[in-house]
């Protein structure tokens, strides 16, 4: 039942034409238990039309509108009612809806044709999602994606600076504006440094990342992109806060003639060294190291991951950058207090990508000193993608039939959730949990981090599946 709190206006059914011209409506999914949204009697599949006048193009004006006291809302309901509502709240009170879709105007895909991009690394005929190219700056803004710049208009520069949009997350791979615009395959990728510029005059920021492709943009140019972008980092208002350096990752389905090669242990020991470098450099001149490597740079090359303090505030952790050490550092925390034996025996098998499976062996070594847990982990690679090296997240369900049909698995298989797309359950290659489960003949629980992987481990049986 809807609560209109203003009472002048009839619901009426909607007018189909009248809204053919008109941005798509924001959907909604949920709405939170004892929310404004659920007071005035919002439900799932309600349309979300205007707030005060203005239709929101995004959950960025969505949350830019509702933080007034008094609002009217028009929405449509599943019948395809119209009712306009008016309410009062306190400042910055949110209504607790929960939206279909963060962009409510479509999403601004890529318009770059990089050689090595993941999404062009695929094979055919998987689902739709796997092959958007997003590279739009509102989902960078909201949950740190990267974009590269390349498609924005002048209304949508305008927009990052009205709204502040700030930090955004920018794929830089080079300064040099033609080695960029090569990589890229844009002319416009060349603007960088003018667009970096722009940043800086108008008091906005950046994390930048360098995908690194050995032979293109390694070496003195990789030299010449971290000391461009530190001279961003000098101000007191610095407009790049950090640079994340990151390695090439190419899969069997790339383009042929690609130019591409993948990255080795020597080239990966090269590029260690010159990062390791500059980062003594930029601390002693910024006070912070500013530029750091993802660690499978360190894996590649069979070299120890920095400690954790080197990392500083893990400023580029959703990028691959420090990720291992801080999940070390989390797993030691949360096994300080494992229990000498199970009353109940225990036989359970994790996997991981072979990749990182060395460094995450001591936390194996310390479940298994537990009497009563056999605790097994494996580490495999993707035959699916044609990495011999891969990291977790990369793994597919036909990597773990093929990797652990002849395993022994115990009585339950924990899958780490970076593996699967977070709502549908589904691995890269569109297979499902069950599938795989069902293929290997093992229960599968589905963990989401330490917490999770202990609790597992140590037999309490909420989240099998």
């Amino acid at each position: 039942m809807w609560n209109e709190l203003s009472s002048g206006v009839e619901s009426t059914p909607l007018e189909i034409e009248g809204l053919a011209t008109c941005p798509i409506p924001a959907v909604v999914e949920s709405v939170e238990k004892g929310s404004i949204g659920e007071e005035l009697g919002f439900q799932a599949g309600d349309q979300l039309l205007t707030i005060n006048g203005v239709r929101p193009r995004d959950l960025i004006d969505y949350r830019y509108l509702i933080v007034e006291e008094e609002l009217q809302l028009e929405v449509i309901d599943a019948e395809g009612k119209i009712h306009i509502v008016d309410l009062e709240k306190d400042l910055d009170d949110g209504l607790g809806l929960v939206f279909t879709e963060a962009l409510f105007d479509g999403l601004k895909q890529c318009n770059n044709h990089c050689p090595f991009c993941f999404i062009d690394q695929q094979p055919p005929g998987k689902r739709s999602t796997l092959y958007l190219k997003d590279d739009d700056f509102r989902l960078s803004f909201l949950y740190g994606s990267y974009l590269t710049l390349t498609n924005l208009k002048q209304s949508d520069w305008q927009r990052i600076k009205a709204q502040r949009l700030s930090p955004l997350y920018v794929s830089v791979h080079a300064t040099e504006p033609s080695l960029r615009a090569k990589l890229l395959k844009n002319p416009r990728a060349g603007l960088i440094v003018d667009q970096l510029n722009w940043f800086s005059r108008n008091g906005l920021q950046i994390h930048a990342q360098v995908v690194v492709c050995p032979g293109l943009n390694d070496g003195k140019a990789l030299e010449k992109t971290l000391v461009d972008l530190a001279e961003f980092a000098k101000a007191d208002w610095p407009a790049v806060l950090s640079v994340a350096v990151v390695p090439v990752g190419l899969t069997r389905f790339r383009p042929e003639e690609d130019g591409l090669v993948p990255v080795d242990q020597a080239s990966a020991k090269k590029v260690i060294s010159i990062v390791e470098h500059f980062q003594r450099h930029f601390f002693s001149l910024l006070g912070t190291r500013f530029a750091w490597l993802a660690d499978e740079w360190y894996l590649i090359a069979k070299k120890t991951l920095p400690q954790r303090p080197s990392y500083e505030d893990l400023p580029q952790q959703e990028n691959g950058v420090g990720t291992i050490r801080a999940f070390l550092e989390a797993m030691n925390h949360a096994t300080i207090d494992l229990p000498k034996r199970l009353t109940c025996p225990r036989d359970c098998s994790w996997v991981v990508g072979n990749l990182v499976v060395e460094a995450l062996r001591p936390a194996s070594f310390r479940f298994n000193s537990i009497e009563g847990l056999t605790f097994r982990l494996y580490g495999l690679s993707s035959p699916y993608w044609g990495q011999d090296q891969v990291v977790t997240g990369l793994l597919t369900g036909h990597d773990l039939i093929d990797g652990l049909r002849d395993k022994n698995l115990g009585e339950e298989l924990l899958l780490p959730s970076m593996m699967l797309h977070p709502e549908k359950a589904l691995f890269l290659d569109d297979m499902t949990v069950d599938a795989v489960g069902l293929a290997l003949n093992v229960p599968i629980r589905i963990v989401n981090g330490v917490a999770d992987i202990v609790t597992a481990a140590i037999g309490v049986s909420e989240g099998t599946h």
